[in-house]
């Protein structure tokens, strides 16, 4: 089994110093394919991060929107409130569920922002090496 035709099977790659030569068509130095593996690597991780951004920030519009029920909640009311953390949920006081939930949205800001710095790096790294690809 053969997985060129019969007329270009004999051309093979040559191997040379600092790059390779394909059938006489083309021309790629080992740190061109550096430079494009590395993007390829850049691009994949940017594109997990946007995922994980689009999540993260999802999250924090349902905080936004529990923050804004909790202020509307009536504080004469002696209820406790159900509160999410982690996989369970815990009965809290109306004072307790907000104090929780400023600390659980201060840390979903601060994750947002690692990832867009994250997503910021991926982007200029992918820039230069579009200039240099």
């Amino acid at each position: 089994m053969s997985l060129l035709p019969r007329e270009e099977e004999g051309d093979g790659v040559q191997v040379t110093w600092g790059g390779f030569y394909a059938s006489g068509k083309a021309l790629t130095f080992v740190e061109d394919q550096q430079r494009i593996n590395t993007f390829s690597k850049l691009n994949n991780r940017f594109t997990d991060v946007q995922d994980l951004l689009k999540a993260k920030r999802e999250e924090k519009e349902y905080y936004d929107d529990l923050e804004t029920e909790l202020e509307l909640a009536d504080e004469d009311e002696s209820q406790p409130i159900m509160y999410k953390m982690g996989e369970a949920f815990f009965y809290l006081s109306l004072e307790e569920a907000r104090a929780q939930l400023k600390e659980d949205m201060n840390k979903y800001e601060q994750e947002i922002e690692k990832l867009e710095n994250k997503a910021e790096d991926c982007e200029k790294g992918m820039k230069e090496l579009k200039v240099l690809l």
